[in-house]
């Protein structure tokens, strides 16, 4: 059994990445990579960070062990004027070595329209680099967000091709996280000439 943590990278309350999170954890349930109590959604509308660097960091405490617990992560991010929103970003700056270093990481672009492409670029190009934080070569984009993931079962045509990429993606997804647990153990991070990616 796999502990999976998802962030809905929206700095929104009630937001479309946060269902796109719950629907991605009750799916990785039913497939049977994870269950209830090794799965966990971390939604940044819900309980932001505060903007780094902040003398109380909130719930980062927390957040950190939930991390540092997963083999995997899902990473959600809105697609905000063609770029990822600050919420996730900030994350990224809170997000070190210690919670996320060589696991396996699955990107997800939302997108009320046909965008949700850049995020995903961004994120590859800016967020690993401190946190080593491994993004598969696959991703996920869910366009039209408002109207697919609603229900357990697909409601059209669009929908059933996004239930049947996301058991994919999922499937590759746990099948990385098994294969870097040995490789993350066999890993020495303790090396202070080391501590941030080049």
């Amino acid at each position: 059994m796999l502990n999976i943590a998802l962030v809905a990278g929206s700095g929104r309350t009630n937001s479309q990445s946060g269902k796109v999170a719950r629907f991605l954890r009750q799916r990785l349930i039913q497939l049977g990579f994870t269950d209830d109590a090794q799965s966990s959604v971390i939604d940044l509308g819900l309980a932001p960070l505060p903007l780094w660097p902040a003398e109380d960091a909130g719930p980062w405490g927390l957040y950190s062990k939930q991390l540092a617990a997963a083999d995997a992560v899902v990473i959600i991010s809105p697609e905000w004027n063609g770029m990822a929103c600050p919420a996730i970003k900030n994350f990224f700056i809170y997000a070190s070595k210690v919670e996320l270093a060589h696991k396996p990481g699955l990107l997800v672009g939302v997108s009320s329209g046909v965008g949700g492409a850049y995020p995903i670029s961004e994120l590859r190009a800016s967020s690993y680099k401190n946190c080593r934080l491994c993004y598969l070569p696959e991703h996920l984009i869910v366009r039209g967000v408002e109207k697919v993931l609603n229900t357990p079962e697909p409601s059209s045509e669009d929908d059933q091709r996004l239930h049947a990429r996301i058991d994919y993606e999922l499937d590759i997804l746990a099948q990385y996280a098994h294969a870097l647990r040995p490789v993350r153990a066999n890993i020495d991070m303790s090396n202070p000439a080391f501590a941030n990616g080049m």
